[in-house]
């Protein structure tokens, strides 16, 4: 059963009309999904944009698509479409939801994460976490396998495949007497699945769909 929902893409911004005197209402808002550029109207694009807001939430694993709705009908200026919006977004790729302590395999194969935020390394005092954020301001702390597929696993074919990677590579790279640590890729993928919503949520990544060409 789905637990979270996340927005999937690459927000490319408002897309004005070429007209004199200038028209201030966008014409659309275009996200980038795949190998596709998909435009939004300005109620689509204030659901999708919702979809990032609640960071606190998302770190807790706790917007699923009923705290969506209801963030939306509870906004200053109420969405009264607002179940038939996230419908949409849904079935349209923009939203995606899944539950991070469930099946990743297919899910992951269906998706490759791109980083969109500055790496920040460890510190003395938690040596154990690695950080990420924008302007010098960490907003994410993560661990060690989730740190590395945030930063590396765009480079290969979907998420699933780095995961696999990876986590043959603790047993391929170690050093005569070494033990293996005993990565799996499925443990390596819930690691990184109990980290997505909340990387996403504060735009230190983005989540986006093998591209069909």
């Amino acid at each position: 059963m789905p637990r979270v929902i996340i927005p999937v893409g690459f927000s490319l911004g408002p897309q004005h009309r070429y007209v004199r005197p200038a028209d201030p209402t966008p014409e659309s808002w275009e996200v980038h999904l795949g190998s596709d550029m998909l435009e939004l109207s300005e109620d689509e694009v204030g659901v999708y944009g919702a979809a990032f807001l609640d960071v606190e939430g998302h770190s807790k694993l706790r917007v699923d698509r009923a705290a969506l709705v209801q963030t939306l009908l509870n906004a200053p200026t109420p969405q009264v479409e607002a179940e038939r919006l996230v419908d949409s977004l849904i079935g349209r790729g923009l939203l995606l939801e899944f539950d991070p302590e469930g099946p990743l395999e297919e899910l992951f194969r269906r998706y490759r994460l791109f980083p969109t935020a500055e790496g920040m390394g460890t510190t003395s005092e938690e040596p154990h976490f690695h950080r990420m954020g924008h302007h010098n301001r960490p907003l994410v702390a993560v661990q060690n396998d989730t740190y590395v597929m945030w930063a590396f696993s765009f480079v290969h074919p979907n998420l699933w495949d780095a995961c696999s990677y990876f986590a043959r590579a603790d047993d391929e790279e170690l050093n005569e007497g070494e033990a293996p640590i005993g990565l799996s890729a499925e443990s390596v993928a819930r690691e990184v699945a109990m980290n997505l919503p909340m990387m996403i949520a504060t735009q230190c990544a983005f989540l986006d769909p093998v591209a069909v060409l």
